[in-house]
């Protein structure tokens, strides 16, 4: 590739990132390796702020800083042969940015999370920004078909991938388990979770329960919203590090889901799977590329408290068959789900789209 790729990064990254890394304490992360592969510059916020300026400080204002993001990967499209945008929050105001600048523009991938919201079908209905994207590359098999449907697109131009997993970092043999006097079970993470069914599911359940509440790109704030958490229920912030530990002392990881239609959840219940861990999984429209019911873990109605504390009982009471649905999420992770094919597979999506050639833009 003769001139540069830009990956966005929605975000800050720290700038010990790599020290963290090397010594063991934290996965590598996948904008870190994908940069590698696509030989790419990285653009988080603080970068997108210089190249931006005072126009970028009126953006940020008015819409935040995804949009000073899409704005500075704009202004330096004429030095790109493509951009990557790691969500629709940045890759849709770039596609509209490069729709309607005349002329000559950069191949455009952009990872979708969950393009079905109402003011983001805007860009598509009345803006036609799907013209300046050149991959949509979904985790989930719901929002590639609502896309293909929506815009009607081939399936070549919206790509699905499995999520995906360090799964060097999260790996049985990096933790050793602690011994507990009675069982213990967990839940990860905080978009879109409906810890309120899982508190009602385990009430006096004879098993610790502990929910790790936090996660760096939830938009909610606090891990659970209820005047009253039982006993055995522990809720407390984990670093990714810590997060391991937890797995590995637990007997397996319920997933309680609103009735969601993207991948929420994902990133929890492929590191989970990592550690040999079965998963007890809300079953919702976008939830349903990972967990294989009766083969890596069971799938429960959401919002059903009574058919959770069911299967957690069931599950409980066979931890052989625990440890197989477990041993079966981590032969997933080894086989599809896992950071390097990850990246294998984005490197694909970008070569094929650039050796399409290079559009028009207007």
């Amino acid at each position: 590739m003769s001139k540069r790729v830009i990956l966005t990064v929605s975000g800050v990254i720290s700038a010990d990132i790599q020290e963290q890394i090397a010594s063991g304490h934290r996965p590598r992360a996948d904008y870190l390796e994908l940069a590698l592969s696509f030989n790419a510059d990285l653009l988080d916020y603080p970068a997108a702020r210089k190249i931006a300026g005072r126009t970028g400080a009126v953006l940020e204002k008015l819409g935040g800083p995804n949009l000073v993001l899409a704005y500075a990967c704009w202004k330096v499209r004429k030095s790109c042969q493509a951009i990557v945008t790691d969500g629709e929050q940045v890759g849709l105001p770039l596609a509209a940015l490069l729709k309607f600048t005349p002329g000559t523009r950069p191949r455009h991938l952009m990872i979708v999370h969950v393009i079905s919201e109402p003011k983001k079908t805007v860009f598509l209905d009345w803006l036609g920004v799907q013209s300046a994207i050149d991959r949509f590359i979904t985790y989930s098999r719901w929002q590639q078909r609502f896309i293909e449907d929506r815009c009607k697109l081939d399936r070549n131009r919206v790509r699905w991938t499995p999520f995906m997993v360090d799964q060097e970092f999260f790996a049985p043999k990096q933790v050793t388990p602690n011994s507990r006097a009675r069982p213990q079970i967990c839940a990860v993470g905080l978009e879109r979770r409906d810890y309120e069914t899982l508190l009602r599911a385990v009430e006096d359940l004879d098993v610790d329960v502990v929910i790790a509440a936090a996660s760096p790109w939830a938009k909610r704030t606090e891990g659970v919203a209820t005047p009253t958490i039982p006993s055995n229920v522990t809720v407390r912030k984990f670093t990714q590090y810590e997060l391991r530990q937890l797995y590995a002392d637990s007997c397996f990881m319920v997933m309680p889901l609103e009735n969601v239609k993207f991948q929420a959840g994902v990133t929890a219940i492929l590191e989970c799977f990592a550690m040999g861990k079965a998963v007890i999984c809300s079953r919702t429209d976008g939830q349903t590329d990972v967990v294989v019911e009766d083969k890596n873990g069971r799938y429960v109605p959401p919002g059903d408290p009574s058919s959770l504390r069911a299967e957690i009982r069931r599950l409980l009471s066979s931890p052989t068959e625990a440890i197989r649905l477990g041993a079966d999420g981590r032969n997933l992770v080894e086989r599809q789900m896992n950071l390097d094919l990850y990246v294998k597979r984005l490197t694909g999506f970008l070569h094929e789209a650039v050796e399409e050639g290079t559009p028009s833009e207007g």
